[in-house]
């Protein structure tokens, strides 16, 4: 049973895979401890897979699995561990955006009694100014509505102890946010902090809209404040009509009656009409979240693999 297991989501990766193994077999070895290399291709385009196949024929602690199609990369690390045999496991990109030697450090915090350690950036300057301010924007906000509390930097380069692993395991939610599971499960945690240098090869698969709706798969998991704020907003809109009203009619029993403003007639049904529609679509957004879990599905199908479980 190996001691440790390295979990890769890949997208098409290919054009970057030599290096990383080149760099990785490296940090593994330092360690002295028995390792499995579990590489997850979510549905790959180019050939991703067949340069895996390349490795495993060189080193068998390599073991394959090929998604039936592209899941996402939350399905992707929720299949790494369900499949990792360690007594630890440490999650990370295979961009080279997270390096692999960094590893021995998180391996060292793990021995001094952690068990959840964070890969922590230092930076973002291999980000452009959106992304680095949409990011700040996200976890601040995560920090101050949501249910658990995530480093900010902090990503899937971390390393979870078996016990961590068996909890997040535990966890029957399809739509998974991943950095807030592991966060939510609690246990004793470190951090590491590291450099992120530049992609290498190939283009971010994360646009805008994605990164957005991804942050919001992770704030809608981990606090119902958004539907709380429609509430008060709801109430807030109430009182102030009453209030509105109550002065109308006072001031139309003391001055008479006058003719209402059509200006401030519309402005206020297309105000009132605006809350009501962004109210219905936060509304709207969680229901679609609850008829996800309802339906049950599997996270993931898997089209064929190589040295799970005895495999080839």
């Amino acid at each position: 049973m190996p001691e440790l297991s390295i979990i890769l989501p890949l997208y098409n990766e290919a054009i970057s895979m030599r290096e990383l193994f080149g760099r990785l077999y490296p940090a593994l070895g330092s360690l002295g401890l028995d390792y499995e290399i579990i590489c997850i291709d979510d549905g790959s385009t180019d050939n991703t897979f067949e340069a895996l196949r390349h490795e495993r024929g060189k080193d068998r602690r390599v073991k394959l699995v090929r998604m039936a199609r592209n899941f996402g990369k939350e399905a992707a690390l929720a299949c790494g561990l369900h499949l990792a045999k360690g007594n630890a496991a440490i999650t990370m990109d295979s961009d080279l955006q997270h390096p692999p030697e960094v590893i021995r450090e998180l391996v060292q915090k793990w021995r001094e009694g952690a068990e959840l350690v964070y890969a922590v950036r230092r930076n973002r300057q291999a980000d452009n100014f959106l992304y680095r301010l949409f990011a700040r924007a996200f976890y601040a906000v995560f920090r101050t509505i949501a249910e658990v509390k995530l480093p900010e930097g902090a990503g899937d380069f971390c390393l979870l102890d078996r016990i961590v692993i068996d909890a997040v395991n535990s966890l029957p939610e399809r739509n998974r946010f991943m950095k807030g599971l592991v966060s939510w499960v609690g246990f004793r945690r470190m951090t590491v902090p590291f450099d992120v240098p530049p992609r290498k090869g190939g283009a971010t698969h994360w646009n805008f809209f994605r990164l957005l709706r991804f942050a919001f798969d992770g704030l809608s998991a981990f606090s119902t404040l958004p539907l709380r704020i429609w509430t008060w907003s709801g109430a807030a809109v109430s009182i102030g009509a009453l209030a509105y009203g109550l002065y109308l009619t006072l001031r139309t029993m003391i001055l008479g009656i006058e003719v209402p403003g059509y200006a401030s007639m519309m402005v206020g049904i297309l105000f009132l009409g605006g809350l009501q529609l962004l109210s219905l679509g936060m509304i709207g957004e969680y229901l679609a979240r609850v008829i996800t879990e309802v339906k049950a599905r599997p996270l993931y199908f898997i089209a064929e693999h190589e040295g799970i479980d005895g495999s080839r």
